[in-house]
């Protein structure tokens, strides 16, 4: 699964303790949170269209309590004034390289450490990180209100304690992807481009060496790209896979609690959520509402990011 929509970190001798702690600031991120009252929805695929070991039914209800959710993912400014003011550095500058999609890459050759196996498309690249998604001669300036990527899981939570907020959990984020829509495929509904238009940044030609550009990009999009869904999000479809706070299991929905599911107490992967600009129905048809996979906590690549949620309804103060 790994492999497909992102390759997974190698073992390495980096250990947890070596990671930063952040502490909890006053700054807020500059865009705002969509407030839910929750409630019960059917959540899983009513398709039967997911892929059998991503564990996507049985088709259960779920009732949340309300939350709020941002309506974007976290950007790459958003995340610069987070190292700015705490200094944090991610997973990916600890070790020194990321995944980096061949056709992004804007680095020098030898910066390309190799490719991953049975997956030529993905490239681990040295210097590649948030600042520098398509390796060193890239710049996050360049792209400030794309969605933040190459932060591993461990960097979304860190990002999340310093703003006051946490990762959704995997029945928020389909809740709240689907955006008020029972059973449909699509945060828009059943068709993936009504009336020819295209929804989400998804990927279009022949996969992983042609890409048309149809949908006008041939990798991130600045968030707001495309339209919202019935709760004001945008792209929780296509663009880039969003980190969960939930640890995976493919046969976790067959015994989940009805009430506030929170996933697996234990696990290798974490849950990741919407699909990303490199889905593509011939091999990864994971743009779907429905659609679930996982990777590493500390893992990070250059489609992968997060957007936040807060507890309750009601906005705070300063929001």
């Amino acid at each position: 699964m790994g492999v497909c929509c992102g390759p997974a970190r190698e073992p390495a001798d980096l250990v947890a303790a070596d990671r930063p702690v952040v502490d909890v600031a006053d700054a807020e991120p500059e865009r705002g949170l969509v407030h839910l009252e929750g409630g019960t929805f059917r959540m899983g695929d009513a398709f039967g269209e997911g892929y059998a070991s991503d564990g996507e039914s049985p088709v259960h209800a779920v009732l949340l309590d309300p939350f709020a959710i941002g309506a974007t993912t976290v950007t790459n400014a958003e995340f610069a004034a987070f190292v700015a003011e705490t200094d944090y550095r991610t997973d990916a500058e600890r070790y020194g390289s990321s995944a980096v999609f061949h056709l992004a890459l804007r680095a020098r050759a030898h910066d390309v450490l190799g490719r991953v196996a049975g997956a030529f498309w993905w490239l681990n690249v040295e210097g590649a990180d948030w600042a520098h998604p398509g390796g060193r001669r890239s710049r996050w300036e360049d792209v400030p209100d794309h969605p933040v990527v190459h932060v591993s899981w461990h960097d979304a939570v860190s990002y999340c304690h310093w703003a006051g907020a946490r990762l959704p959990s995997e029945a928020e984020w389909e809740y709240a992807a689907r955006g008020g829509r029972s059973g449909s495929r699509y945060p828009w509904g059943d068709e993936l481009a009504p009336d020819g238009e295209d929804r989400c940044n998804i990927w279009h030609g022949t996969f992983p060496t042609r890409n048309t550009m149809r949908d006008g990009f041939l990798s991130t999009a600045p968030v707001r790209s495309f339209p919202p869904n019935g709760f004001g999000l945008y792209e929780v479809a296509g663009n880039v896979w969003e980190w969960c706070g939930d640890w995976y299991s493919p046969a976790y929905y067959a015994h989940s609690p009805w009430r506030a599911p929170r996933g697996p107490s234990s696990g290798n992967t974490r849950v990741i959520r919407g699909g990303s600009y490199l889905c593509h129905r011939s091999y990864c048809n994971r743009y779907r509402v429905a659609a679930r996979s996982a990777n590493t906590p500390d893992s990070s690549v250059g489609n992968c990011g997060f957007r936040i949620v807060r507890n309750g309804s009601e906005p705070r103060p300063e929001d």
